[in-house]
């Protein structure tokens, strides 16, 4: 059967707050509120949202023996890549379920949380993009993709972007080509919030560059960065409708799901979560830390699947709803990494519990896929 439960909303007002806290039994997750929905550029036409999908059976096994992987990369000709946070490997998903190194990555320097992180891919030129650890500082490479399915490889990279600040934690590291096709990037605070309110500064930072890391005409500040104010975001997605979503560490209290705008200052390290403070943008959804950790997003039929790492679980959201996000398989494959969109409507995601924080079982970790269905 499979492992679901709803999870009640809690209200924003201090006094209905404090009654939940009194005497509701589960976590409290604020539901989707009135959301803005920023179209691409020259998109003038309201258009409405796909039907909302959810998990439809169980999910089954198409790949394990992973070591710590951070970011799974489907290609157009339906190859799919991941990447491996330690090793510095870039895996090739086989058809029968094994993998085989495609490339390692040179000059990534595992530590903590930082190392091989996020792939993209750029059809314009063939370029598998990578966000990693290297000896100073998280940076941006591509490098061009070579061979055919079943024989794929990675050739000499190319550095389009450097400095932004590395620690132990707090890396960020999500990679996306968005609708307008420029490419963004998540950046963590690297350990320091002071960062993030600082707009000379990368981290704390939704980034938007080109593909060859230049300055886009557009970025609000005339800058690489997109949107401030953010602790450590990892997972970033759009839906039909052009909005675009990122999800968010908090500290002690509250994950996020933003609605990203240019320009926008999401708060930290001032403020975390639902702050009601008309200098910064609120979140549009919030969680208690232990039931999600978010760390990958992605939109299948304009719903969105959010990855818990302490939460274990994978969190569907609707933007049209007024109820609270649904949680699926809780506890039951461990930490959740990153997912994205699989082939015929199906959704893929990977475990996380050889990171050094999970409790790795026998074959961790593994990559899933589960089939999705009309709600």
């Amino acid at each position: 059967m499979t492992m679901r439960r709803r999870i009640g909303s809690a209200a924003l007002a201090a006094a209905t707050a404090a009654l939940l806290a009194g005497c509701a039994s589960g976590p409290q997750v604020t539901p989707i509120t009135t959301m803005p929905a920023p179209r691409p550029s020259g998109t003038a036409e309201t258009r409405a949202l796909s039907p909302a999908v959810q998990p439809a059976g169980e999910p089954t096994e198409l790949a394990s023996g992973l070591d710590a992987p951070w970011s799974i990369l489907r290609l157009p000709d339906g190859a799919t890549l991941i990447s491996e946070r330690d090793t510095a490997d870039v895996l090739e998903l086989l058809p029968d379920g094994s993998t085989r190194v495609a490339a390692h990555v040179d000059g990534v320097q595992p530590s903590g949380e930082g190392g091989l992180l996020g792939l993209a891919f750029l059809p314009e030129g063939d370029w598998v993009y990578a966000y990693l650890t290297a000896s100073d500082d998280n940076r941006i490479e591509r490098m061009p993709l070579t061979g055919s399915p079943g024989s794929l490889g990675l050739g000499e990279p190319e550095t389009i972007l450097t400095g932004i600040a590395k620690a132990g934690n707090h890396d960020g590291g999500r990679l996306a080509f968005g609708p307008d096709g420029m490419l963004y990037a998540t950046a963590g605070d690297a350990s320091n919030g002071d960062r993030a309110q600082d707009k000379a500064s990368l981290n704390g930072k939704i980034l938007r560059m080109t593909p060859t890391g230049g300055v886009p005409d557009g970025n609000p500040f005339g800058t690489l960065v997109w949107s401030m104010g953010h602790r450590n975001p990892q997972g970033i997605a759009w839906d039909s409708v052009g909005t675009m979503y990122a999800s968010e560490f908090g500290q002690n209290t509250w994950d996020e799901l933003n609605v990203i705008t240019p320009g926008a200052n999401y708060g930290w390290p001032v403020v975390e979560g639902v702050a009601g403070d008309s200098r910064f943008t609120d979140p549009v959804t919030q969680w208690p830390t232990s039931d999600a950790s978010p760390s990958g997003l992605a939109i299948v039929s304009d719903t969105l699947f959010m990855t818990g790492l302490r939460g274990e679980r994978v969190w569907s959201i609707r933007p049209d709803a007024t109820d609270a996000p649904t949680a699926w398989f809780a506890g039951t494959y461990g930490r959740i990494r990153d997912a994205v969109a699989g082939p015929d409507g199906s959704l893929w995601f990977i475990t996380n519990n050889t990171d050094g924080r999970g409790d790795p079982r026998s074959g961790d970790d593994r990559l899933y896929r589960v089939a999705l269905g009309t709600t």
